[in-house]
């Protein structure tokens, strides 16, 4: 029998009191294991990594899983005699957007860089899911003061529902340059490339330094003609994936990568010179593909905490007021919460904030830890242990403890979405129906009530509403949609879960 909104309330309340006194047994302590998980996380790791081998746009290898999907994409790049064939399509759509899938691959690669030691065998999962993004990464930005930031035209494509095998609108290529300049692009490119070169630093030292060479030049690309490319390529990237926050947060992340991946005392001095022009002191509480301040203070925080660069002092307090805008009843909270106990931002794709934000407390939680510390809110203490619960209470919504009893995680648990918002999922595979599906053919299936024919496993979608609600609707694309942005942060959570209950 569901709860009511009341009674969630209450548990959550009594269960974020428990642990903020550090008494919580559902916390995942540095020493003890608990004994009883209420989720396979474990399954679900390996699920949210499957899930980008249906996001891969290009040639297929033959280790491809999800055998639904099929070779797509191979000429991409050819209208400007380019080869940018490869990489991801964002969400439900074909089109390959440069500066989400930069993200998702800075966020990847954080995961197995703070929790790759404990993921086993979904440890080469992970590298595969990166390196089939920065191989693509590669190829965008091997002309000098250029990146190719965009394969597909947007309008036409949401213009159409068709399979991506089938796609037949214009893979219009996007570039910025030194006369259209787009430095949140190239900083992110950037910080992917270089957080990237720290996962392959052991497994493949060739390739590793082939990243880090990379990611200098085109962050100083980047930093050297600065821009938004939402003014050059406004027509083509807005309202898709519009640069809302600017660009300052870009280059602060994105030197903050290449200071923890080359140890270079430039990147240093470049922080300690630019960081409060370029925001790294501002409160603003929001983590997604367009605005990276907080994982940047929070990055930053670990070389104060762990290695004593005292220059850094500040982002440890510029962390710590991170932490208490989420802690419910702790000073200067602003988080809001829906009655089931889930962290809402925003309408369109919300599950986006709370795995970025989830990922964020258990990284934090980590620093402290290593460093014997704590966050501190105006004179009260918030245990390591306080933000790993509160991390937990995300996850497990996702997975399924919420008041509607759903995993938002296709297939993961009994009940799931099946209707997602995601061309090649609703639409049958090429094994099916060999036939081309045109244009406007597809927005049969679109309308359809029926779910979808290939189950796009691991996929997690933009989530329920500001009341625990969730029609499980296709057209619904701010509820219904999944995204690699999504997924690449839960990453490192499900991993540092698994582990903590016994699981890896």
């Amino acid at each position: 029998m569901p709860h009511s909104p009341l009674s969630f309330k209450l548990i959550t309340f009594f269960y974020l009191l428990l642990t903020l006194s550090g008494a919580s047994l559902a916390t995942v302590g540095h020493h003890r294991r608990p004994r009883f998980s209420p989720h396979n996380y474990r399954d679900a790791l390996a699920k949210s990594i499957l899930f980008f081998q249906g996001q891969r746009s290009g040639k297929l290898p033959p280790s491809q899983k999800m055998a639904w999907r099929k070779d797509s994409g191979l000429f991409d790049g050819s209208t400007m005699n380019v080869d940018l064939v490869g990489g991801y399509y964002d969400a439900g759509d074909n089109v390959k957007f440069g500066f989400p899938m930069a993200f998702s691959t800075t966020m990847l690669s954080w995961s197995v860089v703070e929790f790759g030691g404990v993921m086993r065998d979904e440890l080469n999962n992970a590298k595969e899911a990166i390196r089939w993004a920065t191989d693509y990464l590669l190829k965008a930005t091997a002309l000098p003061d250029t990146v190719f930031v965009q394969v597909g035209d947007a309008n036409k494509d949401h213009a159409c529902w068709e399979r991506p095998e089938d796609m037949d609108t214009p893979r219009t290529v996007l570039k910025i340059d030194r006369n259209s300049p787009g430095s949140e692009v190239a900083a992110e490119t950037a910080a992917a490339l270089a957080s990237a070169s720290l996962v392959f630093r052991r497994s493949d030292p060739s390739y590793s330094k082939l990243l880090i060479k990379r990611a200098i030049r085109v962050f100083e690309f980047g930093d050297k003609y600065r821009g938004s490319y939402s003014n050059g390529l406004k027509d083509f990237v807005c309202p898709f994936y519009c640069s809302f926050s600017g660009y300052q947060d870009e280059l602060l992340w994105g030197a903050a990568w290449l200071h923890r991946a080359t140890k270079n005392g430039s990147y240093l001095n470049y922080i300690q010179e630019n960081g409060q022009i370029l925001g790294g002191g501002e409160l603003d509480n929001t983590f997604g593909w367009d605005n990276k301040h907080v994982g940047a203070r929070i990055l930053l925080s670990k070389a104060f905490l762990i290695q004593n660069v005292n220059s850094l002092r500040d982002y440890k307090g510029h962390s710590d007021n991170f932490i208490c805008s989420l802690v419910p009843g702790a000073p200067f909270s602003s988080a809001q919460y829906t009655p089931g106990g889930l962290l809402y931002k925003m309408g369109d794709s919300n599950m986006q904030y709370v795995t970025s934000t989830s990922f964020l407390l258990l990284t934090y939680a980590k620093y402290l830890t290593s460093a014997h510390t704590t966050a501190h809110c105006a004179g009260r203490t918030i245990t390591p242990n306080a933000l790993r619960a509160i991390a937990q209470k995300q996850i497990d919504y996702l997975l399924g403890e919420n008041p509607l009893k759903m995993s938002y995680m296709v297939g993961y648990g009994g009940r799931y979405p099946q209707r997602i918002h995601h061309r090649g999922s609703s639409l049958p595979s090429i094994a099916e129906h060999p036939a081309k599906i045109d244009c406007s053919s597809g927005f049969s299936a679109m309308d359809s009530d029926s779910p979808n024919p290939n189950v796009l496993v691991g996929a997690v979608v933009g989530g329920p509403d500001q009341n625990d609600g969730f029609p499980d609707e296709r057209s619904d694309y701010e509820q219904s949609e999944p995204s690699t942005y999504i997924n690449a942060p839960l990453v490192g959570s499900l991993a540092y879960f698994a582990h903590s209950f016994g699981q890896l």
